[in-house]
Parts: C-alpha cells; structure tokens; sequence
C-alpha cells in the first residue's frame, strides 16, 4: 500500500512523537492555524468599517436627497443591504460547510468580500453602492463558517476561553485599521492634493479605501489557499493541493533562506509550522510520514497495559447527530445572539453618523430629559480616530478582560449581566451632545469604552455558550449557518430602523428616540438570557472520559498563567 505525501498521520502517531517523554498529554493549543484563519478574516472587519467615516458624506455625495435629515436613513439602508443579504445566504453557505467543507466556503467568501468591496469603491450613485453591499454579503457566510472551525480546532474546554479571543481580537485589529484607513483614504483629491490629481480620484472620491480592502483581501485569499487547513471531521484528509503548494513555498523559504542564515551562525534548524500544530491526519515533513510507515513507528494499543508506549489519547470521529439539533437552549441562545447584533450593530452604524451630523442652524434649547436636538458635525478625519481608539481599546479588554471574568464567573452569568445592563448604556448615548463643548470628545471616548468593553464579553461568551449546547461538531455547520443568518436579519433591520428613527427624531425634535428604542429591545434580549441555560455538553463528557484514562493537560498552565 502506498501513501501520499504528508497524509497518513494518526492522532496518536502525532501525540505519541510528541508526548513519548512527556507523560499523557491532551491536544496542544492550535495557535499555528488560529494564526492563519486570523491572517484570513482580518480583511473583512477592514473592509467592514473602513465605509462607516464616510458613509455619511458618500450619501449627501450621491445627491440622493436635499434634506441632510434623511442621510441617515440612506445610510442605514447601505449597512443593511450586506447583512440583509447574509441573511439570505447564511444557512446555505452553512450547510454547505458540512457537506463540502469550511475551506472552500471561506475562501468563496473572502472573494466575495474582494469583489463587493471594488464595485463600492466605483459605485457612481445610491442603488449601484447597494448592489456593492448585497453581492457581498450574499457570497459571504464566513461569520458561521469561522464559528465552526475554530470549534473543531478547539478538543479542550480549557482552551476555549483563550480561542475564542482571537476572532474578536483579529475584529478589534481591523476596527483601528478599517475606520483609520476610510477616515484617512477617503477623498484623495482633498487629502493629498500633491499626489492625486487625477480624475479618477475626482470621480470616484471614495475608490482609495475599497482597493485598500481589496489589496487585503487578495493576501488573505493567498494565505488561506496555502496555509489554511480544512477541520472538517470528514474532509480533513481529503489531499489539498494548496497546502501542498504552501508547504513547497515554506520548504523553499527554510532552504534558501532560514537555513542558510542558521548554517551562517551556526544554530540549529527549526520549522515554521510545528508537527503538533497540526490537524490530524497532515504531516508536514517527508521523513515523518516515512518514519510513521516503518514497523518500529506503528503505534500500539493504547489500551495494552504492556505496552512500552505510553497512553496517548485517540480521538474517534464523532458520528453524525441523530436526535434533535436544534434544541431549546440552542435556539434561545441562537435568540439572544440576534437580539445583541441588532442593537450592537444600530451602536455601529448609528454612532458615526450621531458624530458626523451637524447642530441645527436654528438651534432650540434643550427642553429635558427628552426633547433636545443637537449634534457633533465631525468630519471623516476625526470621526475615523475615534472609532479606531475603539479597537484599540477592544483588543485590549478582548485579550486580559474577557479570560479573566469568564473564568471566575462563568459565561451564563457574565451574559445575562451584559444583556440587563445594555439598556443603560443606550438611555444616556444621546445626552453626550449637551455636554460641555471642553469635555464632549471626553464623553465621546467614554462611551466608546464602555461598548467596547460590553461587546468584547458579550460576543465570546454567546459563542462559547452555543457551541457547548451543540450535540455534536458535525452539527455546528448547520447551527452556527443558522445563528449567523439570524444575526444577519437583525444587523439589517437595526440600521434599517435607526436610521429611520433618528431622521424622525431630528425632524420632530427628539435627537435620542432611535437609542432610547434600541435600549428597550435590549431589555426583551436581557429577560430572554434569564431562561437561558448552560446544559452538559460534549466537552463536559469528554473531560470526565479523560479522567477516568488519566489525561492530563499540561499545556493549560501556561494558558492560565496568561490569562492571569
């Protein structure tokens, strides 16, 4: 029997090379491929934010409309079209994630991302920029699709708490990029007149941000092709002629490169992706999978207690979900995941053009706690650093705040907390704009804290809750297809809805009607989180199956001694 090159490998091939000295070991943590799907979904949340300091004055640019009070409704009706079509796509591209597997479906997405986002940056009026949106979110289902994969990565509960930082980490990077580079790019011929001056510039003010998300997108396109491993339980040894090619590349780099420079100073060679980094079932070097065919490299039983091998822990492929899937817990959280993208993505949208619209010329004052109109009139520079302080600030509560309280506090209780209190957080939103004009940005920079910090344990915590309330990982293709098309529909009618009630709160005096409206339906998503539950899930009965083996993991030490 012959084996192709770098297939063949076996959990307990790749855990006994590894552990033979080391005792019983649980899987390591994937950093090496949460790397890579990082390097791959970092274009999206630039190409995502990177619209929203300039969507409002893309909208007056169009003409669509003399009365400045009714751009936001444009807007809004812009940021919903890509989640509305999301929506309509979100459970297909799941399914289809379980039956083709997660590989293809993100690169088909990051593409869709890539085209959408060219076609916006050349969109001449209002409907071509919606088609631009709507393509995109149409060929994108890579919310879901993500979900699922770093789940199948992720063999230890332990290890969720630190995994299920990085998507949200990677969002936050792109949130300081994305809204810097739209901020900054947007409108070349009045930014850097000296060096554009053409009239392509002039003609299409808004092109310099979009081939900057389509540059992105092109080297994550590339990255995810070579390096991005598939993690569908029955996909994942299928040959991929990409990593193929991606290990050829790496091979060429460490020869001509790194191992000429290590023979230079005389240091030893070391890869660049680790054996026990990778998914089972892939080697990555020649001699490995040739050393793993020689009779002396067979692994045995890990059950002989006469073995000189010691116990490794074998993991069989779990069998297709045959009760119900689409449980009460499961569509309660799927619920709740809905009710927080709605109101975050009203915040989202909402705030830049809360920042960017200018105080009435006749303006009245302020009859409270209600009646008040009034606004900011921040150009598309300042808007952009503001909402990039946002992501730096949520990398930083994503990396040592989330770990940390869910840790002690369990994700259940973190959830509910953050669901009760959004509401206080949108009831005090619009009285920034009576602030003093010496400590507005003061204000500002105080709300964008505190929904940076709120949305970095609100997020994680949903995910982690969903995924161990999934009956199997062979299901959570479907179920996170579903969850992301139900978050899709909310995103879309929360700007959808925003923007229409803070055009009607402008014109009849009522400046904070679309975020008091907001802070009411986080009151129906906080009473939804009390009859949530956290049920015993897979990983629960794997961690009592390791017990009873004496698995040990003492990778987590080091895990915990960061997250501390």
């Amino acid at each position: 029997m012959t084996m192709k090159k770098g297939y063949g490998t076996t959990v307990s091939q790749q855990l006994s090379r590894r552990g033979a000295t080391k005792g019983n070991l649980a899987p390591s943590f994937p950093k090496q491929q949460l790397f890579i799907i990082a390097l791959c979904r970092i274009c999206e949340p630039i190409a995502f934010m990177s619209i929203f300091p300039y969507i409002y004055h893309m909208v007056r640019d169009f003409g669509i409309t003399q009365d400045e009070s009714q751009i936001s409704i444009y807007a809004g009706m812009i940021t919903s079209a890509f989640t509305f079509a999301e929506f309509s796509t979100g459970v297909m591209w799941g399914r289809l994630s379980d039956r083709l597997g997660r590989k293809p479906i993100l690169l088909t997405g990051l593409c869709g991302t890539g085209l959408s986002v060219l076609m916006f940056g050349f969109a001449p009026n209002l409907w071509v920029a919606l088609a631009a949106r709507a393509l995109g979110g149409a060929l994108n289902g890579n919310i879901g699709v993500l979900q699922t994969t770093v789940a199948e990565l992720i063999t230890v509960k332990e290890h969720q708490a630190r995994a299920y930082t990085v998507m949200p980490m990677v969002w936050c990077l792109g949130s300081i990029i994305g809204p810097m580079i739209g901020g900054a790019l947007a409108r070349p011929v009045d930014a850097f007149p000296n060096m554009f001056t053409g009239a392509l510039w002039t003609k299409y003010p808004y092109l310099l941000p979009n081939l900057f998300s389509a540059i992105c997108v092109l080297f994550s396109v590339i990255i995810g092709l070579l390096f991005l491993e598939e993690t569908h339980p029955e996909k994942k040894h299928n040959r991929d002629r990409g990593v193929e090619l991606g290990k050829r590349v790496l091979s060429y780099w460490k020869d001509k490169v790194i191992c000429g420079y290590h023979r230079t100073n005389g240091m030893e060679e070391q890869g660049l992706l680790e054996p026990e980094d990778l998914l089972p079932g892939y080697c990555l070097e020649e001699e490995s999978c040739q050393l793993a065919m020689t009779p002396s490299s067979v692994v045995q039983n890990p059950f002989d207690l006469e073995s000189a091998v010691p116990l490794t822990k074998t993991v069989s492929p779990e069998r297709k979900p045959t009760g119900k899937i689409f449980t009460r817990p499961v569509i309660l959280i799927i619920i709740s995941y809905g009710i927080l993208a709605f109101h975050t993505m009203t915040f989202d949208q909402l705030f830049p053009v809360f920042l960017s619209t200018d105080p009435p010329a006749d303006r009245e004052p302020p009859k409270l706690p209600f009646k008040f109109v009034d606004g900011f009139g921040y150009d598309t520079h300042t808007t952009g650093m503001i909402l990039s302080v946002q992501g730096v600030y949520s990398m930083i509560s994503t990396f040592f705040f989330f770990p940390f309280v869910s840790q002690r506090l369990g994700n259940l209780t973190v959830f509910r907390f953050l669901s009760m209190a959004y509401f206080v957080q949108y009831l005090i939103t619009p009285y920034l704009v009576l602030l003093p004009d010496s400590i507005r940005l003061v204000g500002v920079y105080g709300m964008i804290i505190w929904k940076c910090t709120f949305a970095t344990m609100a997020y994680p915590t949903n995910a982690l809750l969903l995924t161990n309330s999934a009956p199997s990982t062979l299901s959570l293709g479907t179920i996170n297809g579903v969850a992301a098309s139900t978050a899709s529909l909310c995103r879309a009618f929360g700007p959808t809805i925003s923007g229409w009630l803070y055009a009607l709160g402008i014109e009849i005096g009522y400046s904070g009607l679309a975020w008091w409206f907001t802070g009411l339906v986080t009151i129906v998503g906080g009473v939804i989180s009390f009859h949530m539950t956290e049920p015993k899930g897979r990983f629960d009965e794997k961690e009592e199956m390791d017990a009873d083996l004496g698995y040990h993991d003492n990778s987590l030490e080091g895990t915990e001694h960061m997250t501390q």
